[in-house]
């Protein structure tokens, strides 16, 4: 290892859009994988690390993506085998590297996005001491949000910019087990630390954020003082808060041959309904969406008696005969079936009046004010998730739709394992989710609603969340159709980063988008507490586990739907 004074490494030999060639110092000109500059230790042509290219006026800050050199030329052959056994490296070997560009640095030594001015062959290309990246992060400093440490330099704190992040739309993505969860509840617990008055609703499918032990004590990823947690069947969302749309798919099935009959008589009883219900409200613009109480015994009632109305004591069946005998039994088992009373059978919103209280609890302004307000979605059934999940985020958007404060109070919703109900494909069972998520993907900036959905399968996601997202976390990625998606969702100059997201390590991240001044590699910090999404510990449970178990107890929480 060599002292220096100086930062020069190589020059650039080959200039195009995407990227700059720079052929490195030889041996004979002192070069030295490893350099030290001062206290600093620096590997020249890591990947992934920083170089400035210099030229006149002109400073380039680009990242590593690619080292190699000229393959050797002179060979020892084995006499006794006559075959070709080692090589001499040439005196001095020619080593190159392939660089992106990032961005120029100008003469006030702020970082700006994109190059205007690239550097001609010749131009000097310099490493990185740790002031110079530190001073790429100052401008974000103030906001305090520091989420780790740089990959390539562990003693640089990497600050995003919450501005950018949390109103522009994020994506987290990365396989399972990569610290998807991790990374997700280090951000959300900084976020709140550092900007107290903060307000996000996070949908929990798997209970990791907020859980039980064995002896019934409740336990949180975040501090009990800043997260109120909510069993999506306590929360209740009634049925009355559903869409026209969203009864349609709730309770008709379309293969029915008579689903188009079905679908014309809701439409008109439900606004009856609606109607009603609500006369002492005065409402002059009460539609057949209005998010208004209606009594759901009365619209089976109507149903009911269409489908057996009978004129002439008897002897002509009405129009509607018949035709919803399928609705009726559809419904009659979703009524009865226990899974579903927070939704159709509410105790609490009961009346139009009720809905001020849930909001309240919804966004955190409930008795107990808090931050983040966790709904849990695991103790209901899979096929009702979809469409609680469409109504939260469309509470969400209407919340902040009709606040004259909405600048002063944005919203973030968190989207867990957001491909089982934000489908890119066209499932009708979850248009409703669909539509909900990309009307805040598309709309929600204007009003302070943000988005941040988690994926461990971005190609099976709303490509229309995912196209308006202008911020990727990204953790491991293994799968080839996945990191060949990554990519094409990142700016065109730096796709070429999405090469590097097999070799990330469990909670390293790769931040691409507006909230960083560039596309920065980094290790996320712990989270305190963390969440409850380790590892199954196998090896120690299937040396010392139990000889037995309590599988009748399994099969009561099974029966009741409690875990």
């Amino acid at each position: 290892m060599q002292t220096s004074d100086t930062t020069l490494v190589g020059r650039i030999t080959e200039v195009s859009g995407g990227q700059l060639i720079a052929t490195l110092r030889t041996e004979a000109d002192g070069f030295e994988p490893v350099v030290k500059i001062g206290t600093e230790t620096l590997s020249v042509g890591q990947l992934g690390s920083q170089l400035i290219i210099k030229h006149r006026h002109i400073s380039v800050l680009g990242q590593v993506l690619r080292m190699w050199e000229d393959p050797p030329e002179e060979f020892i052959a084995n006499k006794s085998r006559e075959t070709m056994t080692g090589s001499i490296a040439k005196a001095s070997r020619t080593r190159y590297v392939s660089i992106l560009p990032l961005g120029e640095i100008n003469q006030q030594g702020e970082f700006i996005r994109g190059v205007k001015q690239f550097p001609v062959t010749g131009a000097e290309v310099h490493l990185v001491t740790a002031k110079q990246l530190e001073v790429l992060f100052d401008r974000f400093r103030n906001e305090d949000l520091a989420l780790g440490k740089l990959s390539s330099r562990a003693e640089i704190d990497v600050y995003l910019d919450p501005n950018p992040l949390f109103t522009r739309h994020l994506a987290i993505l990365g396989q399972s087990g990569a610290g998807k969860s991790w990374t997700v509840t280090s951000l959300l617990q900084k976020a709140v630390r550092t900007m107290p008055k903060a307000h996000i609703v996070m949908l929990d499918l798997h209970g990791e954020y907020g859980w039980k032990d064995d002896k019934g004590e409740m336990h949180s990823a975040f501090p009990p003082e800043m997260v109120h947690h909510l069993d999506a069947r306590e929360l209740e969302i009634p049925y009355w808060l559903l869409t026209y749309a969203e009864l349609v798919d709730f309770l008709i099935d379309k293969t029915d041959p008579t689903a188009t009959l079905q679908i014309a008589y809701l439409r008109d009883v439900l606004y009856a309904l609606r109607k009603k219900a609500n006369a002492h409200l005065g409402l002059e613009q009460l539609s057949v969406d209005s998010p208004v109480y209606f009594s759901i015994k009365e619209l089976y009632l109507h149903f009911k008696q269409a489908n057996e109305q009978q004129l002439d004591f008897g002897k002509t069946k009405g129009t509607l005969y018949g035709a919803f005998d399928n609705f009726l039994v559809r419904f009659q088992s979703m009524y009865n079936d226990k899974r579903y009373d927070f939704l159709l059978r509410p105790k609490k919103r009961t009346k139009s009046e009720d809905l001020e209280e849930l909001m309240r609890d919804f966004v955190g302004l409930g008795e107990e004010k808090r931050q983040v307000t966790v709904i849990d979605l695991s103790p209901i059934p899979s096929d009702v998730r979809p469409m609680v999940s469409s109504q939260i985020a469309r509470l969400a958007y209407e919340f902040n739709y009709w606040n004259p404060r909405r600048r002063e109070f944005p919203i973030l919703l968190v989207c867990e394992e957001a491909h089982q109900y934000l489908p890119k494909d066209g499932d009708p069972a979850l248009a409703a989710t669909r539509k909900a998520m990309e009307r805040i993907a598309k709309e929600g900036r204007k009003y302070g609603v943000a988005l941040c959905v988690i994926s461990q399968r971005p190609t099976e996601l709303s490509e229309t969340v995912l196209a308006q997202c202008s911020n990727y976390l990204c953790l491991r990625i293994s799968n080839p159709d996945d990191q060949a998606y990554v990519r094409g969702l990142m700016p065109e100059g730096e796709a070429d980063m999405a090469e590097t997201l097999a070799s990330l390590s469990r909670g390293e991240v790769l931040a691409v988008g507006d909230a960083t001044p560039l596309p920065t590699r980094f290790q996320v910090d712990v989270p305190n507490p963390p969440p409850a999404s380790s590892d199954v510990p196998l090896s120690k449970s299937w040396r010392t586990g139990p000889d037995d178990l309590d599988v009748g107890d399994i099969v009561n929480h099974w029966w009741q739907q409690k875990r």
